[in-house]
């Protein structure tokens, strides 16, 4: 059937996929609250394309620069076959290498993770289970290592720790900080080894929206609402990305777990 949302829809589901993705407060929760609270129907395929299209677009463009230069050395790697000599392509390698495992897992439990583990009880429960790792990781941690020190063991750990992400509540973005947290790197290098690798994640979570989305054509929103809502959640990402390279070595991730924990519990509250 058709899905029509309107405009105000439309910009509250943008700001949330926008500030979600990449704050570690887990989108999935706030997107079990949405429907609790409020009496909009589902937003269909056609509009989730178009959100995850804006996040992607936020990203690329804040790191722009890196993306560049690591799409340099890529290639540079494949030529002369060796990485030891080149710190963007070995990044890009990094990158590309940690989202097996999310991959892997995604497409392999795809219909387990969808239909048996969103439940607003589980998505409570981890919000504030992987809360209170994310603040035992930030407040115990040496914080000694730099973008510079990155390694490929170290960068599939932080791929591991995206791919238990899929469980509904625990956030992509605090998952892999919470790893790169424990292996000592500093926040504000964990954040952004988390925000390279949510590039490739946000394509592969788009490209299977829009495979659904092909097999379901008559999933449609208006015009307006899909253009307000890439414009909203493109931006939303954008200034979430830079505010929170910003200002993360000085606030921590207290502020981020209170959060955590406070939506957990309203969703345990509600669950029962």
């Amino acid at each position: 059937m058709n899905t029509h949302i309107d405009l105000l829809q439309a910009a509250v589901l943008a700001l949330v996929q926008g500030l979600t993705e990449f704050l570690p407060i887990s989108s999935s929760a706030h997107l079990a609250l949405i429907p609790l609270l409020s009496p909009w129907p589902d937003q269909g395929l056609a509009f989730d394309c178009v959100v995850h299209l804006g996040s992607l677009t936020a990203v690329l463009l804040y790191f722009r620069h890196d993306v560049r230069l690591m799409s340099n050395g890529f290639l540079r790697t494949l030529s002369e076959r060796q990485w030891e000599n080149n710190p963007d392509g070995r990044m890009a390698w990094f990158v590309l290498l940690a989202t097996i495992p999310v991959g892997v897992v995604g497409l392999a439990f795809k219909d387990f993770i969808e239909h048996d583990l969103r439940s607003v009880l589980v998505i409570g429960c981890a919000s504030m289970g992987f809360g209170l790792l994310l603040w035992w990781a930030d407040r115990y941690s040496e914080h000694r290592r730099n973008d510079r020190d990155w390694s490929l063991r170290h960068a599939l750990y932080v791929g591991l720790a995206q791919a238990l992400a899929l469980i509904p509540g625990t956030s992509r973005s605090g998952a892999t900080m919470t790893m790169a947290l424990m292996l000592g790197y500093s926040r504000e290098a964990a954040a952004r080894f988390s925000f390279l690798l949510s590039i490739p994640v946000i394509v592969l979570a788009g490209g299977l929206k829009i495979k659904d989305w092909i097999e379901s054509p008559d999933q449609a929103a208006g015009l307006g609402p899909l253009l307000l809502g890439y414009v909203l959640s493109a931006v939303s990402a954008w200034l979430c990305i830079h505010f929170f390279l910003k200002f993360i070595e000085r606030m921590g991730m207290a502020p981020f777990v209170l959060y955590r924990m406070i939506l957990g519990a309203v969703l345990i509250w509600l669950a029962f």
